[in-house]
């Protein structure tokens, strides 16, 4: 497993553009930029052996700081935060005191907010380790970011095994109590074409999901049962989008087990191309979302990114949780750092 610098030729904001590549002997190989610490391509072997990309991302990573994208921004697979999800109306009390973020999600702050982490070119680094090289991606975001407080320092790495698991590992710690939510947004599909993801067959490891009313939860927990949102059997994407407002997956299962605990949380897979994917994590939930909102305003040279052109499996804390004292903890403090892991699997069947 290699990692090498693609291009280095581009710059803004007085920083170094560069494109990474990470290949392991079997052939996955991944691209990512250090604007948004973003996944811009990913190939896979179908059960033929044959490679495609299975990310939806641009060709030049220059597009991802362009303002008419980051004024219409979707996340192609971007490290997103401060926060990742949604906080209702921008609010939510620390300690006493009140905080104001920047909304840029109707009245909701969502993802970071408009200058969030997806926005911000990171420090890259290659490391050598005994399991082999590593891409570290790092941030400091000071305080008072987007109406955060405290500085906190996020470091990201990527690592790719010869088993074909992209391990990603989330750090972060700050001077001050802050609420922290990393996670990768990248948009799949696993068909390597230029197809919907409606007969993508997906089950989930959640026995429970946060109902939520205008995108924000109401800060109940309860059981998926006899509800779309039950798959702890295989289910297509497409097979009950009928039931839901809008007819659209985007909301948040809690992830059986317990947070911290490195467990399965969701399988995708892809008849006719035969790839799966698996997702583990430490995180205490996974925002599943349908790719709704994606309307054919963007594109690569290999297809346009049309409605659910790409599934999204975000681990997360829940959205919203500093408003939510039920909530599992997304505060991260000088004595409580923030450190978690997940691990996109690929295979065929």
């Amino acid at each position: 497993m290699n990692i090498k610098e693609l291009n280095v030729s581009n710059n803004a904001r007085n920083k170094s553009v560069k494109l990474f590549e990470i290949k392991n002997d079997s052939g996955t190989t991944i691209q990512i930029t250090n604007i948004g610490a973003t996944i811009t391509r990913l190939e896979t072997k179908d059960k033929n052996g044959e490679l495609a990309n299975i990310v939806l991302g641009f060709d030049d990573p220059m597009e991802y700081i362009s303002n008419q994208y980051l004024g219409n921004c979707v996340f192609f697979g971007a490290t997103v935060g401060r926060f990742a999800n949604r906080i209702a109306k921008g609010h939510f009390d620390l300690n006493g005191k009140k905080y104001k973020l920047k909304v840029n999600n109707g009245n909701n702050h969502l993802h970071g907010g408009p200058t969030g982490f997806h926005s911000r070119i990171w420090e890259p680094k290659i490391e050598d380790t005994d399991a082999g090289q590593v891409l570290i991606m790092s941030l400091n975001s000071p305080d008072n970011d987007e109406g955060y407080p405290g500085n906190l320092e996020v470091e990201v790495r990527f690592f790719l095994s010869n088993e074909n698991e992209l391990i990603i590992d989330y750090n972060a710690k700050s001077d001050a109590a802050t609420p922290v939510n990393l996670t990768n947004h990248s948009y799949f599909n696993l068909s390597g074409k230029d197809t919907n993801i409606l007969n993508h067959e997906v089950m989930i490891m959640a026995d429970e999901y946060t109902p939520k009313k205008d995108d924000i939860p109401i800060g109940d927990i309860i059981s998926t049962k006899d509800t779309p949102f039950d798959f702890r059997e295989f289910h297509k994407i497409g097979e009950r989008l009928n039931h839901l407002p809008q007819d659209a997956y985007d909301h948040n299962l809690v992830v059986n087990g317990e947070e911290g605990d490195l467990r399965r949380a969701a399988i995708a897979r892809e008849n006719e191309s035969g790839r799966t994917l698996e997702v583990f994590t430490t995180m205490p939930g996974m925002q599943f979302y349908s790719g709704y909102h994606l309307d054919g305003t963007y594109k690569n040279s290999e297809r346009n990114f049309e409605r659910f052109g790409g599934f999204c499996f975000e681990t997360q804390y829940f959205p919203d949780s500093p408003n939510h004292p039920s909530f599992p903890s997304c505060i991260v403090t000088p004595e409580k750092p923030y450190n978690h892991t997940t691990v996109f699997k690929f295979d065929t069947k």
